[in-house]
């Protein structure tokens, strides 16, 4: 079929070709363009056309309330760790939680442990010091102070508050620190500040909160220091034992250690009685270490100890003390001892030198600081020989004048003895035997006694035994049982050989003969309590006759012979009084050495004779200077010692000495006693 066209007009496309308007013409390889070209005027209305198509394209549409257009899809959100989101859960999740713990545990606190926990808190706060109970006096028998204690302050510092001291200087308040603490400190109490500093800047150091800076204050110095108003200084109660009596006592008196505890002598021996029961201060304590003042403090107060009285009197202690010291020095003697005692045994006196000073105890060697009285036993010599004489007289198998023939030596068990000094045959009584101290003399008789009399008698005088106060340190002597005894030592004992005893044990011999014969127990603590109010200590001891009246009354009168003209103590004399007593002089044996070395002199007597009021017993180790025999080394001093106490006792005199007993006998004379 054949189509026809109006001129001019362009051919119809095909519906399927046709392009929408606005639609890019396709490019590719393949596209035929129409080689027939359309007219000028519609051409460039077409390209109008096309140009709309296109603005149109690119500018926004409107929203058609009829048929809006699809919803562009949304792309899903990542929410990781760092995102907001996130982090705001996690930070409410953790807020929650912990506010929980605080709601349960103030639940347990308030409600379901309060009072537990309250005490667990105010237990930390709580601190405690203790308050030092006073120890008791020692005085002696006339009250007179020989031990007593002081308060005293010991200064403590926490460095890091110190650190803040300030002070006003020139009228500004200025930051001195610890080295202007220091040197206030010093000023106050009057030392050098740098020991003061050094322990502050040691502790601060070391971040420490707590170091001593000075110990053993007075309470004047201590408030001197409170008055400075230094943070973070402290003082600390405490104690200080003084002795007024110095070197006089402190063997006797013995120290205390720096635990509290007696450390020898009367300290050690009353440490209960004297020691009392310390307090305690409790308080709290705010974190910074101030104390809170209104807090739960309580003092539980300390209870001091009590007063210890002695039998001493110190004015013949510091008499006796000074006597034996002149004496030691001047016979060149390592040691010696003064015992004065009444008949009752009350001691007076117990003298040693060389002595300390226990106010400075750290400066005593080992041996000062025993009384030697108490602690040091040794062979007595002639002074025991009385004892062998009261035994003989007791078991009447001698008198005062039954004669004795004394060879210049005598041999006994292979042993040659022989007296201290050489002499031919003497005719001498029982009383020139002890006046004349012959060794052979006194073995010839001591043989009419059996073995286990003899050691009867020793033991019954206090020989071989304490003499029961409970001294720390007392020596108990050394007395072989009889039967222990060697051959030799069967006659040895007899003149205090072979046997040892203390200074103390030696004047208690002398003291129950002039007590008539009773022996009395050895006291040295009076009485127990403080002002006037003592109480005598408990004692189970007793007294105890060892010999007659009679035989005590005649074995004195021997022994007024001792210091006659004729004797071997006239340096023992005392001007105006009759003295009855026994020089000893025995060999010396040294325990260092392993074997004798130098003697032991001594003199023990008592006075006045007849009634006596005083016992006196004199020793001095190993002297090395002039005489070494008891009546001129030791006489002397008790001479002195007995002269001071019997005057000042008041003691009226009784006269010259005694006329004693015949010492000797005529031995052409046929007739015997």
């Amino acid at each position: 079929m054949t189509t026809s066209r109006r001129p001019g007009a362009r051919p119809t496309r095909p519906s399927g070709s046709s392009r929408a308007a606005g639609a890019k013409r396709p490019t590719g390889s393949g596209t035929q363009r129409s080689t027939a070209r359309p007219r000028s005027g519609a051409a460039r209305a077409g390209r109008a056309e096309q140009h709309k198509a296109r603005a149109q394209q690119h500018a926004p549409r409107r929203p058609q309330a009829s048929t809006p257009p699809p919803a562009r899809p949304r792309r899903p959100v990542a929410l990781g760790v760092g995102h907001p989101r996130r982090r705001a859960r996690f930070l409410m999740i953790a807020t929650l939680i912990v506010f929980s713990l605080f709601t349960a545990q103030l639940l347990r606190i308030q409600g379901l442990d309060a009072q537990g926990v309250s005490a667990k808190a105010l237990d930390s706060r709580l601190h405690s010091t203790v308050l030092p109970a006073l120890r008791g006096q020692i005085v002696d028998s006339n009250g007179v102070v020989l031990a007593s204690s002081v308060d005293r302050y010991n200064v403590t510092d926490d460095p890091t508050a110190t650190a803040t001291y300030k002070k006003r200087i020139d009228g500004e308040v200025v930051e001195v620190g610890l080295p202007g603490a220091a040197i206030d400190i010093a000023d106050a109490i009057g030392v050098e500040p740098k020991p003061i500093l050094d322990a502050m800047q040691a502790a601060y150091k070391k971040k420490s909160r707590f170091t001593y800076l000075t110990k053993n204050i007075t309470p004047r110095q201590w408030r001197r220091i409170a008055d400075l108003g230094i943070p973070g200084v402290y003082s600390e109660s405490s104690t200080d034992r003084q002795y007024p009596q110095g070197t006089s006592l402190a063997p006797l008196l013995g120290w205390v250690g720096g635990n509290g505890q007696g450390g020898g002598g009367v300290e050690q021996m009353k440490q209960k009685v004297l020691n009392g029961t310390p307090g305690k201060h409790v308080y709290e304590q705010a974190p910074d270490g101030t104390m809170i003042a209104t807090g739960d403090n309580k003092d539980t107060p300390a209870v001091d100890g009590k007063n210890v009285k002695l039998t001493l009197d110190n004015d013949l202690q510091w008499y006796a003390q000074n006597a034996i010291a002149d004496q030691v020095k001047k016979s060149g003697s390592l040691s010696g001892e003064v015992v004065i005692m009444d008949t009752q045994q009350n001691l007076k006196a117990v003298a040693s030198y060389p002595s300390f000073d226990n106010n400075n105890v750290g400066s005593a060697t080992r041996t000062e600081l025993q009384s030697k009285p108490f602690t040091s036993a040794y062979e007595p010599g002639s002074t025991s020989k009385v004892i062998t004489m009261a035994a003989l007289l007791e078991k009447k198998k001698a008198t005062p004048t039954t004669h004795v023939t004394v060879p210049p030596t005598l041999t006994r068990a292979g042993t040659t003895f022989h007296d201290a000094e050489e002499h031919g045959t003497e005719h001498l009584t029982l009383s020139g035997v002890l006046s004349q101290s012959s060794n052979i003399g006194t073995m010839l008789e001591g043989s009419k006694l059996a073995r286990g009399t003899l050691y009867h008698y020793l033991r019954d005088f206090g020989l071989g035994q304490t003499s029961g106060l409970g001294y720390p340190g007392e020596s108990d002597g050394v007395l072989a049982p009889y039967k222990n005894w060697s051959a030799t030592q069967r006659f040895t004992v007899m003149f205090g050989q072979g046997l040892a005893s203390t200074a103390i044990q030696e004047a208690s011999v002398f003291a129950t003969i002039a007590n008539d014969g009773v022996k009395e127990p050895v006291k040295l603590v009076k009485g127990i309590g403080e002002g006037d109010n003592y109480t005598a200590p408990a004692d189970s001891r007793t007294p105890k006759r060892v010999i007659k009246k009679s035989t005590a009354d005649t074995l004195t009168k021997m022994m007024e012979g001792v210091i006659s003209k004729t004797g071997t103590a006239k340096d023992a004399a005392v001007h105006g009084y009759s003295i009855a007593g026994k020089t000893g002089t025995a060999d010396r044996y040294d325990s260092t050495l392993g074997r004798y070395n130098g003697v032991t002199a001594s003199f023990i007597g008592f006075a006045p004779a007849k009634n006596p009021r005083y016992i006196v017993a004199v020793t001095l180790q190993r002297p090395t200077k002039g005489s070494m025999f008891g009546g001129d080394v030791a006489g002397p001093v008790f001479s002195k010692v007995m002269s001071y106490a019997l005057n000042k006792a008041g003691v009226p005199p009784t006269g010259k000495q005694a006329s004693p007993y015949p010492l000797t006998y005529d031995a052409s004379s046929s007739r015997k006693p």
